[in-house]
């Protein structure tokens, strides 16, 4: 297919058993993929935006960004196990194939989903939902390409995490 190309996931989830928010996005950036680890763009401002909700410092390395998350009882994973795709254009995803999340529900205490973008929450209901039965939340995109939402309100946004 014209500029496509087949697509997989290679991140391992970030979870523990004490894990009890699960933090989907579509899939990984060429970015992410190239440095091994999620939201690896250095322009993406999930790590910001997570650290500042938690009053934690800005982790840099991948282990501070893993220890981040399990601290908080969180887990990070991707709807995607594999797919289609344009360069990193969510919009161009075609033939998703959904990661086992339910596989990975069963090994936590997860009770909460939510999505990072439109992109991962629609895949994640169509894809995974009537598996799980467990509604997402979706809060907006941390990526560079979503400029109509500002830090600020990605921050308010994402406060939920705390409540949850």
């Amino acid at each position: 297919m014209n500029g496509y190309q087949r697509i997989y996931h290679e991140l391992e989830p970030v979870f523990s058993e004490e894990s009890r928010i699960l933090i989907l996005g579509s899939l990984p950036s060429p970015k992410s993929r190239e440095t091994g680890f999620y939201y690896g763009h250095p322009k993406n401002r999930f790590w910001r935006v997570i650290s500042t909700v938690f009053e934690e410092p800005l982790p840099e390395t991948i282990e501070q960004k893993r220890e981040l998350i399990l601290r908080h009882r969180l887990a990070l994973w991707d709807v995607i196990e594999s797919c289609l795709i344009k360069g990193a254009s969510d919009s161009s995803i075609k033939e998703p194939v959904a990661n086992d999340i339910p596989k990975l529900l069963e090994r936590t205490g997860i009770s909460h989903i939510v999505t990072t973008g439109r992109k991962a929450q629609s895949l994640y209901m169509k894809l995974v939902y009537p598996r799980t039965g467990i509604e997402a939340i979706c809060l907006p995109s941390t990526s560079p390409a979503n400029c109509a939402v500002g830090e600020e309100e990605l921050i308010s946004c994402y406060g939920i995490l705390r409540e949850l």
